[in-house]
């Protein structure tokens, strides 16, 4: 019992680091300008100033932003479900010479950070494509696959009797067939996962956007929010006030989909 208390308790104590920075976020946009800078700081609003909303809207082209980011966010999406499952399904259920190490070579990519892959994507989308202030350079890559999401879906494919797939065989279908009538229906949990971490990755990408967006009115949320604190005097109210507009999608995709994320992640790796 004492051993179970403790548990809550220490996961109580880091709930709050998550917690505190959203909820002062959601209280200093509903506060005044004056009372942003109080000391000592005040928590709940001695006023609530809902106007802080709409007032933001008028200083920040937030639908704009919103527009440009679900451009690059949802064919990301699109494109990272398609590449990734298929490759994952070449890795987990069909047997070819060398695939072991090529998977591990997949793996390897992981290591590199962006830093290091940066300059030669820039040059090769910049220079070779002509593909400054388009979307192009960030929507493509996401046609290609993720080393990580082509991991987390190959270990849930190899959950899936392979028993299924033989008897499918016998019957006349094809790898094409099996994969879309028999493995894509089982893997709804963890495709759902792949598809909240694509969503949360082009949401709140910076960089990207940072080097190949250069006119406004292709910028995205993260980008154009980055912008105004940078570019004016800011008036934090409205500041938390657009930060809030800006994280409300993500908590509520989350809690729509929180019990297929977490069936996707819990049944991820039982298997190979």
């Amino acid at each position: 019992m004492a051993l179970t208390a403790l548990q809550h308790f220490i996961l109580i104590v880091f709930a709050l680091f998550f917690v505190v920075p959203a909820v002062w976020m959601i209280t200093t946009s509903l506060k005044t300008i004056q009372e942003v800078f109080v000391y000592p700081p005040t928590v709940i609003p001695k006023t609530f100033v809902w106007n802080n909303y709409p007032e933001a809207l008028r200083l920040i082209p937030f639908f704009l932003y919103l527009r440009n980011t679900l451009i690059i966010t949802l064919p990301n999406i699109l494109g990272t479900l398609v590449s990734s499952s298929l490759v994952a399904y070449g890795f987990s259920r069909v047997h070819w010479p060398g695939r072991d190490v090529v998977f591990v070579l997949v793996l390897s990519t992981m290591m590199l950070p962006y830093q290091v892959t940066m300059i030669p994507l820039y040059v090769l989308f910049i220079r070779s494509l002509d593909w400054g202030n388009t979307f192009y350079p960030l929507i493509v890559p996401g046609f290609f696959g993720s080393a990580f999401d082509i991991f987390l879906l190959r270990q849930f494919f190899l959950g899936i009797p392979t028993e299924l797939s033989d008897a499918a065989r016998i019957d006349g279908c094809s790898h094409l067939g099996i994969f879309w009538r028999i493995i894509i229906p089982l893997s709804r949990p963890v495709l759902a996962t792949v598809g909240i971490f694509s969503f949360l990755w082009g949401w709140n990408w910076f960089m990207g956007p940072l080097l190949y967006l250069n006119r406004e009115r292709l910028w995205t949320l993260s980008l154009g929010l980055q912008a105004y604190r940078s570019l004016h005097d800011v008036s934090w109210n409205y500041m938390m006030a657009a930060a809030t507009m800006f994280t409300v999608p993500v908590i509520i995709i989350f809690f729509c989909a929180q019990q297929t994320f977490i069936q996707g992640i819990t049944l991820t790796g039982i298997k190979g």
